[in-house]
């Protein structure tokens, strides 16, 4: 089934596509300190080779450290690295495997609050705020051993502050566009703590109050977490065959190593910072990836029938809940997942800047305005790159020219020899959309599983079709909107069966 994907949709598209077919290039300059590229031989060298050379712009480094602290968004060099490879026992698959039952477990939480709402007949159901309840109770769960979310009473967590904070992030960090780019990495270098959030309340933008708010119930609640589970560790309490390996006791163990040296060790406040980085990173992306894939099924009524028929076969085999190996390897979810993280990429764009003046090589040459052609263009220090992931996912001379439409059967039939012929750096499926070398989406893996086992619960119980038209906006993560709503209150009103 080929969906087409409505270029117009995406701001990614809509501010680079006209451009880049008019120049037919995969590199352009826009105003005079401003690249776009999706070259594959350059985002290697970007987000790989000289990853050090190419560091993360301010305006994204005082954004994250705004409403998250110092953690492994907004650290870099050696200090990231070290972050890194503290948490990479988190996410490999022996731990996915250990997890899956906290995983189902909440998933079948999720499918008795839907048969709740659907038992009496068909319903319209907002499923993106669904998605986000179920994002975070996940992470709480299975990273902290914390509840967020009963995942029943829909006004208790509309109420609930720390929730309605995460919710408001991706959304803020549009209003703040200006802001973040000429303001906010200047304040964060000014003074303490403190005294920064004097100044903040002291100044006459609203927006920037909202940020502090948010910034201080993310601290507030990953405090409360930390300190909670440390001193159940302290006092021999903790429950350790279940939470042993989850990132909270992996923090709070590293933090307490005495055998180290304190420069080597986390900090509280960079522990702390840790938590509020994994609860949006595992909620934003993930919910709003596993939300387009129902709003995609939704339009495509005979994908959603064939999915279900492999997902129930799957179930029976197992006489319940699908084990990990077979959940993953399912060909036809896989295909499905892949596709739709494929054309509609969460995150669209990565921003880098240079430290030094560089020469970047390319795949493809381009034509200079002289008529030469050009296999490497030079950078100078300073200059704003945007990384297209979007822009590589759609690149019809890899992907071939049905790029912008919907189809999983690519990945069952064989992908064209022009995709590995590419040498796409990215760390997932030949795709840039979890990025690529020391700064790459650490959470793939558990984002893998989250949607994958979504969907096996409800797609198993529940069918989904469309109750009104959507569109996505595509601020810092990807968000679903009613045609004509306000793109600051993202939703997904789809209508939700019992399946037959």
């Amino acid at each position: 089934m080929a969906v087409s994907s409505g270029l117009g949709v995406w701001l990614g598209q809509v501010c680079t596509a006209p451009l880049l077919s008019r120049h037919r290039s995969s590199t352009l300059e826009i105003q005079e300190n401003m690249l776009h590229i999706y070259d594959p031989k350059a985002l290697h060298h970007i987000l790989v080779k000289d990853l050090d050379i190419f560091e993360i712009t301010p305006p994204v480094v005082a954004g994250s450290r705004l409403f998250f602290g110092p953690g492994l968004l907004s650290s870099h060099g050696e200090y990231h690295k070290r972050q890194r490879k503290l948490l990479n026992p988190v996410f490999s698959t022996t731990h996915m495997r250990q997890i899956l039952p906290t995983v189902y477990a909440i998933m079948h939480r999720l499918e008795a609050a839907i048969v709740n709402q659907v038992q009496g007949g068909p319903k319209e159901i907002d499923m993106l705020s669904w998605m986000g309840r179920t994002a975070l109770e996940l992470i709480g769960q299975s990273g902290f051993g914390h509840s967020f979310d009963d995942l029943t009473d829909n006004l208790k967590y509309a109420e609930e502050s720390f929730s309605r904070a995460v919710k408001r992030i991706t959304p803020l960090t549009l209003e703040m566009v200006f802001l973040r780019v000429y303001a906010l990495h200047h304040l964060i270098k000014i003074g303490s703590g403190s005294f920064r959030k004097k100044v903040i309340s002291a100044l006459p933008w609203k927006s920037m109050h909202e940020g502090r708010d948010i910034a201080d119930a993310m601290y507030k609640t990953s405090y409360e977490i930390y300190h909670k589970r440390k001193q159940a560790i302290l006092d021999g309490t903790a429950v350790q065959d279940v939470h042993e390996k989850d990132l909270l006791s992996i923090l709070i163990k590293a933090n307490m190593d005495t055998s180290k040296p304190e420069e080597e060790r986390p900090s509280e406040e960079e522990n702390y910072a840790q938590l509020a980085t994994f609860i949006f990173a595992g909620t934003e992306t993930t919910s709003n990836a596993t939300a387009c894939i129902l709003w995609l099924l939704a339009q495509n009524q005979d994908v959603q029938t064939k999915l279900r028929i492999e997902l129930r076969e799957a179930m029976e085999k197992a006489d319940g809940d699908i084990p990990h190996d077979e959940l993953v390897g399912l060909p036809y979810l896989d295909a499905i997942c892949r596709e739709t993280l494929r054309l509609y990429a969460p995150v669209w764009q990565l921003s880098r800047k240079p430290t030094k003046d560089i020469f970047l090589p390319l795949s493809h040459p381009i034509t200079g305005l002289d008529g030469r052609k050009i296999s490497e263009i030079f950078v100078p220090k300073g200059t704003n790159i945007m990384c297209g992931l979007l822009a590589s996912n759609r690149n019809t001379d890899i992907w071939g020219p049905d790029a912008d439409e919907w189809k999983p059967e690519r990945w069952l039939e064989g992908l064209p020899d022009s995709v590995s012929d590419a040498h796409l750096p990215g760390i997932y499926s030949h795709l840039m959309t979890f990025s690529a070398g020391g700064r790459s989406c650490i959470g793939l893996k558990f984002s893998q599983l989250e949607m994958k086992a979504i969907l096996a619960v409800l797609l198993s119980r529940f069918e989904f079709s469309l109750s009104q038209e959507i569109t996505w906006c595509m601020t810092n993560i990807a968000s679903p909107i009613a045609v004509g709503g306000d793109y600051m209150n993202p939703r997904l009103q789809l209508m939700v069966k019992l399946a037959a």
